[in-house]
């Protein structure tokens, strides 16, 4: 055990990489993007020290083009939660034995490497998989899982010097302890940040997890957990399945030791499996926590005294990045009819300049929506706008599955604020303005 009182590198964001044309960091990045698509990827379980692999076989298919054979995944059934847990649980009596230094060290070691050799390789799966563009994978799968990894051994270290005071003739101290059975963390396919931060920070922390990506982010888990395996992780800290949701759900969240989960998706389902925790808490060894982070309906209330080419160019940009697949996407837009012809004009302007299509082409802004039930479900929206008399689709408003499940950057303007894209998540780019009348700002 060490004899030093240590202190973690001081951290610091990770530098963003421009990708400016023809520079050499393209070239590496799509020399290696090249080089995945045409290889045949074929991804395991990782459960304890296996590399778990079964009779059911699922294809992987990228956005860009559902056509492509991209490789396959290894899905599981439930022997194969139990042995997670079990693989977990196993693991657990070792690793929390371990000094937090020696913790910290290896995540630390995880954000060197992501910083260097396996920058594009992260970047070049996040975009081939998830349909990321060059500038929305840098920022994700590089730059903030770099940054969780580093700052979160930052805040470990504050969490564990923060004391309690001590009175005259007594040495109050606190000490910190993982929790008592095995965590849970499911995660989504938007940010391969969150996919590589939600499983690692509970395990920073000594804990032992059972992680369920989402099956459109399978490729970039892959090379996640390679990551952590090169940077020294022990078998069986982060076990990986790709299994049923509600079925593993139901297994883990009823299991005697089940002790915490972090989670991000869906709204519904976050609170179906917080229903699920209460109903089985006489079954727990312990008080599960639960962490939860889930979707919405962002919108954008523009006052009359704002400028409107900065309101045209926040909404493009927030609703359009990364296809309006974010929580924080900017979906719905109250903008004063005293703006509106000004706000209008400057986004037909950028719109106009926005490239639709593959990530290999650096200069597209906007690329396919992640798979065939999202794009139905924006055909959709489309669809009913285009036929209905209290909406009308300004911009955009066009779609193509052809080739990969690419649809048009969309403003659909409405006279009804209850019109159905103002109130239900969509989840792709998809933008829906009220024009409302200036002095009743305060209504809406």
């Amino acid at each position: 055990m060490s004899k030093a009182i240590s202190q973690v590198p001081f951290a610091v964001n990770e530098p963003v990489r421009n990708y400016e044309p023809g520079s050499p960091e393209v070239k590496s990045l799509l020399d290696t993007y090249k080089k995945m698509w045409n290889e045949k990827v074929e991804v395991p379980m990782y459960i304890g020290n296996q590399e778990v692999k079964t009779d059911k076989k699922v294809r992987i298919e990228s956005p860009q083009d559902h056509q492509h054979d991209l490789g396959f995944y290894y899905a599981g059934d439930m022997s194969h939660v139990d042995a997670a847990i079990e693989a977990a649980l196993a693991a657990k009596k070792q690793w929390n034995a371990l000094g937090w230094e020696q913790r910290a060290s290896i995540f630390l070691k995880a954000a060197d490497l992501l910083a260097g050799p396996y920058r594009d390789k992260l970047n070049a799966a996040t975009m081939i998989g998830q349909g990321k563009n060059v500038h929305q994978a840098e920022i994700d799968s590089a730059c903030e899982l770099i940054d969780f990894l580093r700052f979160n051994v930052e805040f470990m270290t504050e969490m564990y010097a923060e004391q309690p005071v001590s009175s005259e003739g007594i040495w109050n101290r606190s000490e910190y302890r993982p929790l008592e059975g095995f965590c849970f963390a499911v995660t989504p396919f938007n940010f391969t940040a969150i996919a590589g931060n939600l499983p690692s920070c509970m395990a920073m922390m000594g804990n032992v997890v059972v992680w369920k990506p989402s099956h459109s982010q399978v490729y970039s888990a892959k090379v996640i957990m390679e990551l952590f395996k090169e940077a020294g992780l022990p078998d069986g800290v982060i076990n990986v399945i790709y299994t049923d949701g509600a079925q593993t759900a139901e297994k883990i969240l009823s299991h005697p030791d089940f002790a915490g989960l972090h989670f991000t998706g869906s709204t519904t389902v976050f609170q179906g499996m917080w229903k699920m925790i209460g109903d089985n808490i006489h079954k727990y060894k312990t008080y599960p926590r639960i962490v939860g982070e889930t979707g919405g309906k962002d919108f954008v209330m523009v006052h009359p005294s704002a400028d409107a080419t900065a309101v045209a160019t926040a909404l493009v940009r927030g609703a359009f990045e990364y296809q309006g697949q974010k929580c924080s996407a900017a979906s719905r837009a109250y903008v004063p009819k005293s703006l509106w012809a000004d706000v209008k004009k400057v986004m037909g302007e950028q719109l106009a300049s926005i490239k639709v299509g593959t990530p290999e082409d650096t200069s597209n802004f906007v690329n396919a929506v992640i798979h065939r039930g999202s794009f139905d479900k924006c055909k959709k929206y489309i669809d009913n706008a285009k036929n209905d008399a209290d909406a009308e689709v300004i911009f955009g408003g066009t779609y193509d599955d052809s080739v990969g499940y690419f649809v048009q950057p969309t403003v659909i303007e409405v006279s009804n604020p209850h019109y159905a894209s103002m109130e239900e998540e969509i989840f792709g780019p998809i933008l829906t303005v009220y024009v409302y009348e200036d002095e009743k700002w305060q209504k809406h």
